[in-house]
């Protein structure tokens, strides 16, 4: 039989069960923790920072314990999904990390309610996610292309605003001369253009962890300018367990609606992830077992992190690309990445380290993923027929929903847990988008002229 990839064979690449060695393991291992280690620590710096305990803050103690803790549990989630506890579990190379879609819910949250709000949020949306896992096969055809393409595209455009604001300088120097001047651009720029250039002319290692290098070039630069302290890095400890209820906890009904709301976002993700990684790595499609057991495994470990002072993890969709680029389909591969992943996070240096970096460095990086988000969402849009219901659908869901985030004044008179959840722009979006979807007829002629094979999920709205 033909060797390839290091020695293994076709089939045994296609294997999720298949190990191949601590030696060829590990470094396939700690290249899916490369692939995703930015945008699993960029949620708790921005989070942190809306929360008033982020960069130029007096005391950046809690930011290093938000970074450690999403490294422990996504690593932990991890775990969860390639090895498996009872029906919870994909047993597949489904790696898991903190979620960029629950950013836009969770900064007015932090703001308007405080952390112990939103992490009773971030528990009680979990168990519900966790319970999505027994129906999640029933609800899939509520959120045809048309839905998701926008859900998505309106994460991105709720986030890119984050960006410049990082780029410029942050949030603490707006208004301040400080603010936007070439010293942060020149970082931010930096970064941005060491990434494209790594992603697009180099191959292997060096296109996967593009981002990665981006921000060290430009960390690398901040340090030469003097723009580097590391005066938490010798304060910080080498060791620290996770603290149940860092933060303290609280049930607040604006946090626990609009967590539950993206379980449903976050749920849908999951199982368009675990359907990618087994058509991309082993050519089938997924089973209901695996589908199940991977939402399981979301909910729970969203519940899990929310106790610690963590935030909801989801499903990395860009690990299911590296597994269709490598086609190793070893989910043991992963358990390597995700221990590498928990041993990082119980070191408070680490997470030091990373918060020492310059803002304006994490601008340029950010700038680029969240870009991308939008993106994506734009791609699944591409698989939506344009007729006039799907048009007005989209013209409707966006307008309102970019409309309340730019005009959040606008319903100044509703309370205030009504508010946080309207402005926020996604969800009154992504409502507006699954109600009108589900009410709103097809066009007599649209049906008359469909042929007969013609998938259901074309006539929700999109393409499967």
């Amino acid at each position: 039989m033909a060797r390839t990839q290091g020695g293994m064979t076709p089939a045994q690449m296609r294997d999720p069960n298949y190990f191949p060695g601590i030696i060829k393991g590990t470094p396939l291992g700690i290249q899916h923790v490369l692939a995703m280690f930015v945008s699993n620590v960029t949620p708790a710096i921005i989070v942190a920072g809306a929360a008033g305990f982020g960069f130029g803050s007096a005391d950046i103690s809690d930011m290093i314990y938000m970074i450690q803790m999403s490294m422990i549990f996504a690593g932990l989630a991890t775990l969860i999904q390639t090895i498996g506890i009872g029906p919870m579990g994909a047993k597949l190379p489904v790696v898991q990390g903190t979620s960029f879609a629950f950013i836009p819910i969770m900064i007015p949250i932090a703001i308007q309610f405080g952390m112990a709000a939103l992490m009773g949020g971030i528990i009680i949306g979990g168990i519900f996610h966790f319970f999505l896992g027994t129906i999640i096969g029933r609800i899939r055809h509520w959120l045809p292309p048309l839905v998701t393409g926008l859900i998505v595209l309106m994460i991105g455009l709720a986030l890119v605003k984050v960006g410049i604001q990082y780029a410029a300088g942050g949030v603490p120097l707006i208004g301040t001369p400080e603010y936007g001047t070439l010293n942060h651009w020149g970082l931010a720029l930096l970064v941005i253009a060491v990434t494209l250039g790594l992603k697009f002319f180099t191959n292997g290692m060096l296109s996967v962890s593009a981002v990665l290098l981006g921000l060290l070039a430009g960390y690398v630069a901040a340090l030469v300018m003097g723009m580097v302290s590391f005066d938490n890095v010798s304060r910080a400890a080498w060791f620290a367990p996770p603290d149940p209820f860092h933060f303290g906890i609280e049930f607040n009904a604006a946090a626990i609606i609009g967590m539950c709301l993206m379980g449903v976002i976050s749920a849908i993700e999951t199982v368009g992830d675990i359907s990618g990684i087994t058509k991309g790595g082993a050519g089938r499609e997924a089973t209901d077992k695996e589908i199940t057991g991977g939402t399981l495994a979301d909910g729970f470990g969203t519940a899990v992190a929310g106790v610690f002072g963590a935030l909801p993890n989801t499903s990395f969709s860009q690990n299911v690309g590296l597994i269709s680029m490598t086609g190793v389909m070893s989910r043991h591969v992963v358990t390597i990445g995700a221990i590498f992943l928990i041993i990082c996070g119980l070191v408070p240096k680490f997470g030091a380290a990373i918060s020492s970096m310059p803002i304006a460095v994490l601008g340029g990086g950010v700038i680029v993923m969240f870009g991308m988000v939008a993106a994506a969402g734009v791609s699944m849009l591409s698989d939506v027929v344009w007729d006039r219901r799907s048009m007005v659908i989209f013209a409707i869901a966006l307008s309102v929903g970019l409309g309340l985030q730019l005009e959040p004044n606008a319903l100044q008179h509703l309370p205030g847990t009504v508010k946080v959840l309207l402005t926020s722009g996604l969800l009154p979006a992504a409502l507006i988008a699954i109600i009108l979807n589900i009410v709103i007829p097809h066009e007599p002629e649209e049906v008359d002229d469909m042929d007969v094979s013609t998938p259901a999920s074309t006539v929700s709205g999109g393409k499967s």
